[in-house]
């Protein structure tokens, strides 16, 4: 049974039912019933097949039973966290959605460019995926629970390779390790001044000229991650979770609907309003204002990366030293400096997936290199200054332990997690009702629930 991908396809499905054509034109039928009342419809299988199609090619009858089996397995894990108690409240479901949008509205460019292409509002869009968003969110908090004390030793992993026939392993393409020192530029006084007076304008304008701050954040905010959703941001959490301490701090203050006086964080300056608090977490909305800087603010934190590079050449300081020391970029300073692959959390990194401009200097470094000071956009949109260095080239290879064991380990793990669903599934089968349709009686990824549908 492959299990690894159930999540995955649970995204796929939301994926498309935010989309004008998110519905396959067939005669609609069930097509399979987990316990009492779960369907699952025929278009809903042809929805999510048409996703996985690659072009040119047709969606085969394994790949359908594949995908059914992950949403029989679905069902059958929303069907036990209530039985296990494991429920979603509607302010978790809520703030689900609103992050789905979110990252659509971004993907498209703008919330009407969005509606535009779903021919629904995003009012109507929340409404169409509530359930859909709930099942899966009460379905991977049992699978979390089931997993979280899986884990995997080294003697298992050189186990689970040395299965693997020589002639079936797999071919890696190229990687590289990169890392880096980030160190921001500095603000001159009077620019850094000039952000928080406008900021505080701004303020005045929504405190004392009621001005709607949902629609001063979408003309005014520096932050590309909520400017187009009028600043808002959901499930904000007191205990921090990436979020500025004085950020957070600030906003916990507030009642429902007060506006925060101007704060400062390490992203410039900001005003917040508190939309609605539940216990530790809050909806707001914010409104940042970064100061800008001038050639000579880039001039010193230049000055200070060719100080910083000068240390890690003459050997006075090791590479990820000098982030420690250094640097100012948070996201690489957990990793040791090393630019990670945000969905596989490994340093070794395909070329394809690389920033263009750190993909362009490849050619240009050999391992071990330190580049230049050099300008880039960081991830918050804004410009900063940094040294790349150059950790390995791994040219493309079939694997080995030796420069795929991260890879491999993380393959071997899904495995055994895919075991312990099998288990689970094994277990748990006799204990739940799953009708199947007879045209997918035969998969047999559905072996499990055969017995169920007789």
């Amino acid at each position: 049974m492959k299990l690894r991908r159930l999540y995955k396809t649970g995204s796929v499905i939301v994926a498309l039912l935010l989309s004008a054509t998110a519905h396959a034109q067939v005669a609609d039928k069930i097509i399979a019933v987990v316990g009492k009342n779960r369907i699952i419809l025929q278009s809903e299988l042809e929805t999510a097949a048409a996703q996985t199609k690659q072009p040119g090619m047709e969606v085969t009858q394994d790949a359908k039973c594949n995908l059914l089996q992950q949403m029989i397995l679905q069902k059958m894990l929303v069907e036990q966290a209530e039985r296990d108690s494991l429920l979603v409240s509607d302010e978790e479901v809520e703030a689900a959605l609103d992050n789905r949008v979110r990252s659509f509205i971004a993907q498209f460019g703008s919330k009407e460019k969005l509606e535009e292409v779903a021919g629904k509002t995003v009012f109507q869009l929340k409404e169409d995926n509530r359930d859909v968003i709930k099942e899966s969110m009460m379905a991977e908090k049992v699978q979390n629970q089931l997993m979280q004390n899986v884990k995997i030793t080294p003697a298992e992993v050189q186990a689970f390779f040395k299965t693997i026939p020589t002639d079936s392993l797999p071919f890696f393409p190229a990687t590289v390790e990169m890392g880096q020192v980030v160190v921001d530029p500095p603000t001159s006084p009077e620019l850094d001044k000039y952000a928080h007076d406008h900021l505080e304008n701004i303020r005045k304008e929504i405190v004392n000229d009621h001005k709607d701050f949902e629609t001063m954040a979408g003309l005014y905010s520096d932050d590309p991650g909520s400017r187009n959703n009028g600043g808002k941001y959901e499930g904000v959490s007191r205990k921090g979770g990436g979020w500025a301490p004085e950020f957070v701090a600030a906003a916990f203050k507030l009642q429902n609907g007060e506006v925060s006086p101007v704060i400062k964080t390490q992203f410039g300056y900001h005003i917040i309003q508190m939309i609605r608090r539940r216990g530790d977490e809050a909806d707001l909305r914010h409104i940042l204002i970064t100061p800008e800087h001038t050639s000579a603010d880039f001039k010193a934190a230049f000055i200070k990366l060719d100080s910083v590079r000068t240390l890690i050449l003459t050997k006075k300081l090791t590479f990820e030293e000098a982030v420690n020391k250094f640097s100012t970029d948070e996201m690489s300073n957990r990793t040791g400096g090393m630019i990670v692959d945000p969905q596989t959390n490994s340093s070794q990194m395909e070329i394809d997936k690389l920033d263009p401009t750190l993909a362009l200097m490849i050619d240009t470094m050999k391992v071990g290199n330190l580049s230049n000071p050099q300008v880039f956009t960081n991830a918050r949109g804004n410009k900063s200054c940094r040294i790349v260095y150059m950790k390995g080239i791994t040219q493309p290879h079939k694997a080995n332990l030796k420069d795929d064991y991260a890879r491999i380990q993380e393959i071997a793990l899904q495995q055994k997690k895919s075991k312990k669903m099998m288990d689970w599934v094994a277990e748990k089968s006799p204990t739940y009702y799953v009708k199947i349709d007879p045209a997918y009686i035969n998969c047999e990824e559905l072996e499990a629930w055969k017995n169920n549908s007789k």
